[in-house]
């Protein structure tokens, strides 16, 4: 997503094995999607890492010094994708939980919602 007019994500790292079945989907998608996506986002630097023995992730590198990382064990294609062009969209902020319950200052004007006259 961009933040001022600048795409957050800078860098996108597919890692994979050459060998392993839960690579699959990955490897699918490198050969199919990756070529398209590379051309719809110039912005956005694209490597790819081979790694042996371990599952497949997609890790995003932000401007901001953060970075997410995504599982795509035995991922399709289309699925490696979706995850790809969610971390493009992203801003890369850290995701913070929040303490308490969010209650409103001014209540309704419709009042509350009760069951029994949502059929009616």
């Amino acid at each position: 997503m961009a933040l001022r007019g600048a795409w957050q994500l800078q860098k996108l790292v597919l890692s994979f094995s050459d060998l392993g079945g839960s690579s699959r989907g990955i490897r699918a998608f490198m050969e199919s999607h990756l070529p398209a996506f590379g051309e719809k986002n110039p912005q956005l630097d694209v490597v790819s890492q081979l790694i042996h023995g371990q599952h497949p992730h997609l890790k995003g590198l932000y401007r901001n010094k953060n970075e997410k990382v995504i599982c795509v064990k035995n991922m399709d294609p289309e699925d490696v994708l979706l995850h790809a062009t969610r971390l493009r969209n992203s801003l890369g902020r850290k995701v913070v939980k929040l303490k308490t319950r969010q209650v409103a200052k001014h209540p309704s004007v419709q009042g509350l919602v009760e069951p029994s006259l949502i059929g009616a």
